[in-house]
């Protein structure tokens, strides 16, 4: 399952429905699609998923994780690089700092 946000204000971000659901909880949202942030609420939303994505990244660190991988590492092994929840977010996280400067809403479906 593909779902879609949209927003007045941005272009549309398509992502996989897994992750998604992680976004919209991490938001402070339930996982139900179709549905939509209020204006009113855009502000929370990102900072709930601000401070989630920080948390992420902060276990990475202490578990000795790096979080940042040179993608030429990989270019003689046979190995795909992982996308990290962090690196999905970016168009999430840009489309609601938008949606907060207009104090628009967003949907998805």
């Amino acid at each position: 399952m593909l779902v879609t946000f949209h927003c007045k204000v941005s272009g549309n971000i398509i992502m996989f429905g897994d992750v998604a659901k992680q976004m919209l909880k991490m938001m402070g949202f339930c996982e139900n699609i179709p549905g939509a942030i209020d204006a009113e609420d855009v502000p929370v939303a990102l900072n709930n998923l601000q401070q989630a994505l920080n948390r992420i990244r902060q276990i990475e660190i202490d578990a000795g994780n790096d979080p940042v991988i040179d993608i030429d590492d990989y270019d003689e092994q046979d190995v795909e690089p992982v996308v990290g929840v962090n690196t999905r977010a970016l168009p999430l996280l840009e489309m609601l700092k938008e949606a907060k400067a207009a104090q628009c809403y967003i949907m998805w479906e």
